[in-house]
């Protein structure tokens, strides 16, 4: 866990195509970003939607799931990771290729969205 949101990567999820069944990946980091306020799914998703559509990015949303989930390009650092909503947070999920820069300027996208509220950064490994 850490309050300084410096997107530094400490391990990268591996890729594995298991037989039949797409893409799995094994370990990694993801980053919570917290608001201070109690804000609902559907307000942050509002948020991230807003965000992804001003550019510079291109990205995909995945229906039929419980939570909202964007696959995301950054075309200005060419940084690929996946963004998701989930219990009162956005989550953005480190892909094998996936740089610090891309997600540092999500984030400061998202901080400059509304200074109603402020951010906190919280970083989770998973060794796998």
């Amino acid at each position: 866990m850490t309050t300084d949101p410096s997107f530094s990567i400490p391990r990268r999820p591996q890729r594995r195509f298991p037989h039949g069944s797409g893409v799995e990946y094994e370990g990694g980091t993801e980053f919570e970003l917290l608001p201070d306020a109690d804000l609902s799914t559907s307000d942050l998703a509002g948020v991230v939607a807003d965000i992804l559509a001003d550019g510079p990015y291109r990205y995909g949303d995945f229906h039929d799931l419980p939570m909202p989930l964007w696959l995301v390009r950054d075309e200005g650092t060419a940084d690929v990771f996946r963004v998701a909503v989930r219990d009162g947070t956005v989550r953005l999920h480190v892909l094998p290729t996936t740089e610090p820069p891309g997600l540092r300027r999500f984030y400061e996208r998202l901080c400059a969205r509304d200074s109603d509220w402020s951010w906190r950064v919280e970083r989770f490994v998973d060794e796998g």
